[in-house]
């Protein structure tokens, strides 16, 4: 299970709900890659660490074998196909957005690119190139309203799951 967006969507408040309320196993990507050093350099144009994706794939291979686990990144292209039953693009308005990327200290180039990213649905259309286009799924994020419908509507898609695979 994949949930996808631009940072500031809200990935990580649906992920760790979900996997609290579905008894799942949460992994945020970049918290992942932080503590296990995963990365190959770093890029001074956004400020930020270059992940290394083969050693992400490796560190998580075992744990996606089990199932029952929630992946939270804003990127998917170099994810194996074989480990997301569902993809979530998590979508926000730009006037959300930006309020809260700005509140997290992006600005100038970083904050400009990754509200491009979401009006041109970069992180939906990567997806939609990376997985079957029936398990790929856009959800409104933009409200604590639409979080609840989000977890009410996935809980409902998990459980027909588990009936149709068991």
């Amino acid at each position: 299970f994949l949930s996808l967006g631009t940072p500031g969507v809200g990935k990580t408040t649906l992920g760790k709900e979900l996997a609290s309320r579905a008894g799942m196993t949460y992994v945020n990507v970049g918290d992942m890659a932080k503590e296990g050093e995963l990365y190959e350099g770093f890029d001074e144009e956004y400020d930020c660490p270059i992940l290394d994706e083969d050693r992400v794939i490796d560190e998580l291979e075992d744990k996606m074998s089990e199932g029952g686990v929630i992946v939270d990144y804003h990127g998917c292209d170099f994810f194996p196909e074989r480990w997301f039953h569902i993809v979530f693009v998590l979508r926000t308005e730009n006037s959300f957005l930006y309020d809260r990327l700005e509140s997290r200290g992006y600005k100038g180039k970083k904050l400009q690119d990754n509200i491009q990213c979401e009006i041109f649905q970069t992180l939906y259309e990567e997806a939609m190139l990376s997985y079957r286009k029936e398990i790929v799924h856009q959800l409104p994020s933009n409200t604590p309203e639409d979080l609840e419908r989000n977890l009410d509507q996935i809980m409902q898609w998990i459980e027909q799951w588990m009936k149709d695979n068991n």
